[in-house]
């Protein structure tokens, strides 16, 4: 019966074979590229070591994957979009036209054009500026809770799938019943009695975030745990803390990746439902969802400006974001 072995980062996943040393000194052949999902030859040059041509592997199978991303729309678009409002968000009022705070009481609520490209609004604000600088909340909130979520949900989805049994039963319960529940309706209970601040709205996303994380990780773990380099570590003895992080994690950075994207993408939306509602992001940042919660009323008046760009800036940031999920999930999962 034939068998596969796959890398990882422990010391006991590269082996040689009996036989002669100096064979295999001269050529390692049969190195499992798990980003691309095929078999890559790596000639081992004298002295190299079969680490040394495993850490060879791997970059050559980050450079291809870059390469497959760079070659797909989707991926390019979505960074051109990211990367301007990460633009916007270091620069702030360096490139902004006006001080987002400052008021223009004579141009109260003035239509796009002019000297404010994009209008102001009820209290004589420049939009163009309050969308420029509103972007570095959104950049620092968003991102962080996402992180802070995916970081939760890995270590919990690596315990469900590795122990299964009881442990799994007991936290598979406690994450069905958090996924049950409307995140922004829990995420509005929680910030009203914790009360809204920058650093309770990423927390709060964060762990709202982390059961959805934990259950596609626990999928993820449970095609890996029963495979012969999980095996040969426990029969060599590791720990479960060293399998879990150094043996398994490893070998499903690719689902964790992309369900980060993903989670960037919410979690824009999230904060700015939040801020929109009043418990997120508070006065007097120029938030955009902020900025819509502000302003909605006006538009049966016919001051639609005000609210309809940061709404783009909102849906543009959302989808931008996604392209780079769906472009890393197609090329990730080959």
């Amino acid at each position: 019966m034939s068998e596969t072995t796959r890398p990882s980062e422990g010391p006991h996943s590269a082996a040689t074979p009996s036989g002669s040393t100096s064979d295999a000194a001269d050529m390692t052949h049969g190195l499992v590229d798990r980003e691309m999902n095929e078999m890559v030859p790596v000639p081992a040059g004298p002295g190299m070591t079969a680490s040394a041509a495993a850490l060879t592997a791997r970059k050559t199978a980050r450079r291809e994957t870059f390469r497959l991303l760079m070659r797909k729309p989707s991926f390019v678009i979505g960074n051109v979009i990211v990367i301007f409002w990460v633009v916007c968000a270091i620069g702030g009022k360096a490139i902004a036209p006006y001080d987002p705070q400052e008021n223009f009481s004579d141009f109260l609520h003035a239509p796009p054009g002019g000297d404010f490209l994009l209008g102001t609004d009820r209290l004589g604000r420049d939009v163009l500026s309050r969308i420029i600088t509103g972007a570095r909340d959104v950049l620092i909130v968003a991102p962080v809770s996402a992180v802070i979520g995916v970081t939760l949900g890995t270590i919990l989805g690596l315990v469900m799938g590795f122990y299964r049994g009881a442990v799994d039963d007991i936290l598979s319960r406690v994450v069905e019943a958090f996924l049950s529940l409307p995140i922004a309706v829990v995420g509005l209970l929680a910030l009203v009695v914790l009360g809204p601040s920058n650093t309770t709205v990423l927390t709060v996303v964060g762990l709202l975030f982390a059961p959805i994380v934990a259950r596609t990780v626990r999928a993820a773990v449970l095609a890996e745990r029963e495979l012969d380099y999980v095996q040969a570590a426990r029969l060599q003895g590791e720990s479960s803390f060293y399998i879990m992080f150094r043996e398994i994690l490893p070998n499903i950075t690719g689902p964790i990746i992309v369900e980060l994207t993903v989670r960037i993408g919410y979690a824009i939306f999230t904060v700015a439902t939040l801020s929109f509602l009043g418990v997120g992001v508070q006065p007097p940042s120029p938030d955009w969802g902020l900025a819509i919660s502000d302003e909605y009323s006006f538009i049966i008046s016919g001051y639609w400006w005000p609210v309809v760009y940061p709404s783009l800036a909102i849906a543009s940031l959302v989808i931008a974001v996604n392209l780079i999920a769906d472009a890393l999930q197609g090329v990730l999962s080959r």
